[in-house]
């Protein structure tokens, strides 16, 4: 193996590690909400600590759009390294500090912070590695990032639902008492702090130095992005392709607990391991959608799968089903999960799909609007249950019209498959 290949090879390890931290950070604050905000509100109700758990949601999806906007930005302008290494650097700092919070101001804007850390580690690793990788191959480095960063939502599950032993290994190391969900925030933190030791030694795209230093290239550019409406359509095709994905995550998955489970019967489902079987689905979803994608050569055909997979699976989880036992909701959980497991394909072909001085900047913001949209989905859930919609109906009406405009968008845009990323966008006038 040459020099290249294993830096290359470095590259893509560095990259799986970074998201791994960012997945789990994502997620962990779905599970370990309620027990932070029991400690910080100790005299609210149920219901106040309720709505202040979705306005902390609200919050993060904030600072991810922002997120997206300004590390994408940056990785066009200052290089796609620097996005990996700062990203990384302030959701870990948000972590900590977010094991010590006090009051929901506070809390609010820690969120804020995380998100817009958390807005740069995909689409700047995503961006790197196909940069770096044969046209040929570069869907397998994609693969594996999203493939083990998936599986950084188990571990989050797995140590805010079970955090005691973590809890009491940090109260002696710092002398004094750490909660379980204060342990977990502090986990997220050292793990990304550790990550950022490993980082040294990666290198940058070559595609990205060829034009950082020309004065000529307008690099991170909207105005070149949204300058031609070829471009302004191909950016929202790539949005609505990934926008079923986190209906089922953001929508059903993340509402087993107050919607989804009691609609099937059960009182007893716990939103963390529902997040957890989702994303042991998403993340075999992955490996395979990776290893099709390569082996059909396309990444079109491989998303009209899943999401066939995704309608088909839906309409049996929402409408076909009535009582079911906890176990098999769990598999379907499991099953949904593995129906959204073309993310990696996704942002692969929504960097794909752009020139090398506005990639960057695509491939961070597509991703965190399709984040950003489940607040959107959700009002529209709320309205369609005031209308007398039952919530597997009003699950399944938003579901379908994503899902049709997914394959609409898809049709939309071209096989990137092989395609030669060296380029660049110019403006149109």
């Amino acid at each position: 193996m040459n020099q290249s290949n294993k830096k290359i090879i470095f590259v893509v390890i560095v990259a799986a590690l970074g998201y791994f931290v960012d997945i789990y950070d994502l997620v962990l604050f779905g599970v370990v909400k309620a027990d932070s905000l029991k400690a910080i509100m100790p005299r609210a109700s149920i219901l106040e600590q309720a709505a202040m758990g979705k306005h902390l949601f609200n919050m993060q999806m904030l600072g991810m759009l922002i997120g997206g906007l300004i590390w994408g930005i940056l990785g066009d302008k200052k290089g796609r390294l620097k996005v990996l290494f700062g990203s990384i650097l302030l959701y870990s700092i948000a972590n900590i500090t977010n094991a010590f919070v006090t009051d929901t101001f506070s809390y609010s804007l820690i969120r804020i912070v995380a998100g817009i850390g958390l807005a740069g580690e995909l689409g700047a690793g995503i961006t790197l590695v196909s940069e770096m990788m044969s046209k040929e191959k570069r869907g397998y480095g994609t693969m594996i990032i999203v493939t083990f960063g998936a599986l950084g939502a188990v571990v989050a599950s797995l140590v805010g639902s079970t955090g005691a032993g973590l809890a009491t290994l940090f109260s002696n190391i710092f002398n004094f008492q750490i909660a379980p969900w204060q342990a977990a925030y502090l986990l997220g933190g050292i793990m990304g702090l550790t990550l950022l030791f490993l980082r040294v030694g990666t290198i940058e795209s070559n595609f990205f130095n060829t034009i950082k230093s020309k004065e000529s290239v307008k690099k991170g550019s909207f105005k070149i992005l949204f300058s031609s409406r070829k471009n302004i359509l191909k950016y929202l095709y790539c949005i609505l392709i990934g926008i079923p994905i986190w209906y089922v995550i953001g929508l059903i998955i993340m509402n087993s607990k107050d919607d989804f489970g009691p609609w099937l019967g059960l009182s007893n489902v716990s939103n963390g391991k529902a997040v957890m079987y989702a994303y042991i689905g998403l993340s075999l979803g992955d490996l395979i959608s990776g290893f099709l994608s390569q082996w059909l050569k396309s990444r079109k055909f491989v998303v009209k799968i899943y999401l066939g997979f995704t309608a088909i699976t839906c309409l049996i989880f929402l409408i076909f089903i009535k009582q079911i036992s906890l176990e098999n909701y769990y598999l379907f959980c499991f099953l949904l999960g593995t129906g959204t497991g073309y993310w990696a394909i996704f942002v692969t072909i929504a960097a794909e799909q752009f020139g090398t001085n506005i990639r960057s900047t695509a491939a961070n913001t597509i991703p965190n609007f399709v984040r950003g949209s489940v607040n959107l989905i959700i009002l529209l859930f709320g309205f369609l249950l005031s209308m007398s919609c039952t919530t597997g109906v009003a699950a399944l009406i938003i579901g379908f019209l994503l899902i049709l405009l997914a394959f609409f968008s898809l049709s939309k845009l071209d096989e990137t498959f092989g395609k030669d990323l060296n380029y660049l966008e110019e403006e149109t006038t």
